[in-house]
């Protein structure tokens, strides 16, 4: 059997959520307060939902409910994973799950990121429902916007990001053709080509880092693959601008031996995306 544990993103939070883990892991928990300077049980369990949805705050929670969960999942199962994926910030859980970093380093990371991404000016994103990858694309293509595909979450859910009126306008006609165009609550245009800026400070700040090897296989969002040896600068900074390849991912991941795919931290979004990739995988099988 190959144990894959699927880290969530952002989206995944909630008022409320990790209440059992962030009690349970008390010296965790400081080091957190200590890295950013306010209470993150306080944040996750009491919001308020606004605070909670800014990247600046959101980011830094969904991390420590991430790491605390994927800790606490080692420990009640005595199950270390095979292998390790995340999906856009919750590839960090997946990095400190793999030895990248420790829990402090990869919080402190992740702050900086989230404050990068919210400082990276006005953006929108919105999710494409029942629409293939080539027809978003070739729609993209017609309207000639600066507006990319952000997220391939599944074979029939896509997300764009680009400016407010870019997203907004592209989205009219992609309706015509999508069972539904979904805004995102979103205030950044993430993983598109507004956030290359971002992704030069970033690299900056990550050049002062050192990072360890890896002891579980990572699959990257940028490629689909495995984190070779020394890519964990280059391949973060590339995820800030360039889509995140869920769908390959998780198939991927499926094409492993008895893979059992499980989802660590708040929600259950992956569980969801994955199902819905084993269908469209199950019919094309079919045909």
């Amino acid at each position: 059997m190959t144990v894959a544990h699927l880290f969530a993103g952002q989206g995944s939070q909630r008022v409320g959520m990790g209440a059992e883990l962030l009690a349970s892991y008390p010296n965790l928990v400081r080091q957190a307060d200590a890295a950013l300077g306010y209470s993150i049980s306080d944040l996750c369990l009491n919001g308020p939902a606004e605070r909670l949805s800014d990247t600046r705050f959101t980011q830094p929670a969904v991390y420590v409910v991430d790491t605390l969960a994927y800790l606490d999942s080692v420990r009640r199962t005595g199950v270390i994973p095979d292998v390790v994926a995340g999906h856009s910030l919750g590839e960090y859980a997946a990095l400190f799950a793999a030895g990248a970093f420790d829990f402090r380093t990869g919080l402190e990371i992740v702050a900086r990121r989230a404050e990068l991404m919210a400082d990276a000016g006005p953006g929108a994103m919105a999710a494409v429902i029942g629409l293939a990858e080539d027809a978003v694309r070739d729609v993209l293509a017609a309207e000639n916007r600066d507006v990319d595909i952000a997220n391939l979450n599944a074979p029939d859910q896509i997300v764009v990001s680009g400016t407010p009126e870019d997203v907004r306008e592209v989205s009219k006609p992609l309706s015509e053709r999508a069972s539904a165009v979904v805004p995102l609550a979103v205030s950044g245009a993430f993983h598109s080509r507004h956030m290359r800026p971002a992704a030069e400070r970033f690299a900056r700040f990550l050049g002062g880092y050192v990072f360890g090897r890896l002891k579980i296989p990572v699959i990257a969002n940028t490629t689909a693959r495995p984190y070779g040896d020394g890519d964990v600068p280059e391949l973060l900074c590339r995820q800030l601008w360039s889509p995140v390849r869920w769908t390959e991912t998780v198939r991927h991941l499926l094409a492993q031996p008895a893979s059992d795919l499980r989802e660590i931290g708040p929600g259950n979004v992956l569980t969801g995306l994955t199902g819905r990739i084993r269908a469209a995988e199950a019919a094309a099988a079919r045909n």
